[in-house]
Order: structure tokens, then sequence, then C-alpha cells
């Protein structure tokens, strides 16, 4: 099985869960209210798990995001989600940049973080760090940045900040509403993903 089908699958199954987590909270909201609760502590347990998930990759946490979303609402939970992946990726840069392979290895597969070494623009490092905020995933794509460029923090936490805030709050969105308008959803998603990933193929060639 090659890479691309393994990633394809790997993000049929992270939807799938998605759709499914959806469901399973909009039929037993009560339940997942009792169980966690809509106090502070649920927030900072939502926040943190969203932080191991970027920092421990490749676990993802985007399954999640409806159960936040049901419980608090779509907008506070594209808040908290954004707040996890934010630090999360800061998170990863320092360990990166201070701790280099030896302990990187321990938490992610150098293999994939390899595959997007060359992805890494050499120039005009702002917008296209800002695009591939937007088509790679968080988790990856801040080892990589940690490890290869030479991106100074202040840049890498602007475009982090700048790149994931849309599809945070459209996942977050995306986790209240029925089936049919999620199956759209994702179609819009996916070629919206494309449509910026040609972009940034085409900008890298020019």
């Amino acid at each position: 099985m090659n890479d691309k089908t393994k990633s394809f699958l790997g993000l049929i199954t992270i939807l799938a869960l998605f759709v499914l987590m959806s469901y399973l909270v909009r039929q037993n909201i009560n339940f997942f209210s009792n169980l966690i609760g809509e106090n502070v502590m649920g927030v900072f347990v939502y926040i943190f798990i969203t932080i191991v998930a970027v920092v421990v990759a490749p676990i993802s946490m985007v399954p999640l995001i409806p159960l936040a979303s049901n419980l608090w609402g779509w907008i506070p939970a594209g808040i908290f989600t954004y707040l996890g992946w934010a630090s999360g990726s800061f998170i990863v840069f320092y360990i990166s940049r201070k701790f280099g392979v030896p302990l990187i290895k321990k938490f992610i597969s150098l293999k994939e973080i390899y595959k997007f070494e060359s992805k890494i623009p050499k120039e005009n490092l702002f917008m296209d760090l800002v695009l591939l905020r937007m088509i790679i995933p968080v988790d990856i794509l801040s080892y990589a940045l940690g490890l290869f460029s030479k991106v100074n923090f202040k840049i890498y936490s602007l475009t982090t900040l700048i790149g994931i805030l849309p599809f945070t709050f459209i996942f977050s969105y995306l986790g209240t509403i029925t089936l049919k308008y999620q199956i759209i959803g994702f179609a819009a998603v996916v070629i919206l993903v494309a449509i910026m990933h040609i972009i940034w193929e085409t900008k890298k060639q020019s």
C-alpha cells in the first residue's frame, strides 16, 4: 500500500469517526453533558487532549470536535480547539529546535516528517507557510518546520495562528449539523484544500 493510499484511508477513517461522533453526541447529549459537564474542568481537559494529540502524532483529535461543539457550542469549541492546536504546535516547535531527532523519534515516525522536508519553502516564507498550514496536518508540519527550516519563532507562530484558524472553526461548525450537510461541507473542504494545494504547487514551480 503506497503512501497516498494510506493517507486517503486515514482521512476517510477520521471523517467517518467525525460523523459517527456527531451522531452519537446529538443522540445522547444529556449523557455526555453529565459525563463531561459544561464546567471549566471539562474545557481544560479538552484543550489538554488537543495539545497531546499534536505533540504525540499521529493521534488525531478531529473526531472529538463534534463532542465539544455540541456541548459548548461551535464557536467556543472552535476557540478551545484553536488554543489546543496552537499551543501544541508551539510545544512541538520548541521540542524540535531544542532536542532534535533523538527525542522527536519517540513521538512520531521520522519517515512521516522526512516526506515533508522538500515541501518547506526557502523563499516567500510567510504566505507559503500559511498555505502549508491549511493543507498539511498540524502535527507533521510543526515537527518538519522545527527540524528542517530556519524560520524564526515569530514567523512560525504568526503563520500557525493564521493558517489553522479557518478549518478549526469550519470543523467545529460541521460537528453541529446533520449528515447530509456534513457531506456537503466535507466535499467543499476537500475541493478548497485541493485548490490551495494547486496554488502552492504552482507558486513552488514558478
